[in-house]
């Protein structure tokens, strides 16, 4: 079974960044950093870090399990929270930034509050629902300091 790795990546200044998804004839979409598990790495962590690196050019500390799950395809969805330290887009090298027909990849801080998460069209869903309880509870943003 495939695994997948995804981080909510705090920022200092209480906003998570997400990467916006601009595709042809598909309505405009928004992701967290991250992507599928690789024999070569030693463990989820190692996925994510190298995922981060790849897709913003980006380092992160503090990772802690936020939730799982299950999607459509069967693979396991891993998310995580972290607190990202630096990051340029501009120096982004994962493989999926090379390939024309992948339509657009801007990333975006987003307020970590309930109408700027609720805005969002997050992909998967669940994730939105899940970030929604935690800031709801308090434990987003706790998360965040």
């Amino acid at each position: 079974m495939k695994e997948r790795v995804r981080a909510i990546l705090l920022t200092d200044h209480t906003t998570m960044l997400v990467i916006n998804r601009i595709r042809p004839g598909i309505d405009p979409y928004q992701v967290l950093v991250g992507g599928g598990v690789e024999n070569e790495d030693s463990d989820l962590e190692a996925a994510l870090l190298r995922e981060i690196r790849e897709e913003i050019a980006g380092e992160a500390t503090g990772l802690s399990p936020f939730h799982q799950f299950e999607n459509d395809r069967g693979e396991t969805e891993h998310f995580y929270t972290a607190r990202v330290t630096a990051w340029n887009f501009d120096d982004r090298s994962g493989p999926e930034f090379s390939r024309d027909d992948r339509g657009e990849y801007l990333l975006e801080e987003v307020p970590l509050t309930a109408d700027a998460i609720g805005a969002l069209n997050l992909m998967p869903p669940q994730i939105k629902t899940a970030l929604l309880d935690a800031l709801d509870e308090g434990t987003l943003l706790a998360a965040a300091v």
